[in-house]
């Protein structure tokens, strides 16, 4: 049995404009880390935090503009998944976060839910600033 971490995010932006910040690198590195990410299935890339000393391989698994981006999530001890499912009603654009795979309830599982959380606020800020 796999466990996964899983948020949800609402924000008063266009639909448009919460996929940038999920897959324009340079906006990306504003909320989550520095990154050479790019938008295309098949496109390898990592994330980079020089800070904690981590690098996070991933690849482009899934791309359905602008409602559902899945790559992978490795490094720091743990392989897994990331999706982001979006879909916009009513002038708010709601961000499902799925990270599935953990192993164990241990450390990385729950730095994830903490990371992720916060990380979600960081993007809020970032949406208001663009």
């Amino acid at each position: 049995m796999t466990l996964t971490v899983s948020q949800d995010f609402n924000f008063k932006s266009p639909i448009e404009k919460v996929w940038l910040a999920l897959t324009d690198a340079n906006t990306l590195a504003k909320w989550v880390m520095a990154n050479d990410f790019k938008p295309v299935v098949g496109h390898k890339f990592q994330f980079r935090n020089e800070q904690w000393n981590l690098i996070i391989d991933s690849e482009v698994l899934e791309m359905e503009e602008p409602y559902k981006l899945t790559y992978t999530w490795v490094g720091g001890g743990i392989n897994t998944t990331v999706t982001w499912t979006l879909k916009h009603e009513e002038g708010t654009t709601y961000l499902h976060f799925e990270q599935t795979g953990f192993e164990k309830e241990d450390q990385a599982f729950n730095g994830a839910k903490f990371g992720w959380a916060r990380m979600g606020e960081d993007l809020k800020k970032v949406l208001e600033e663009m």
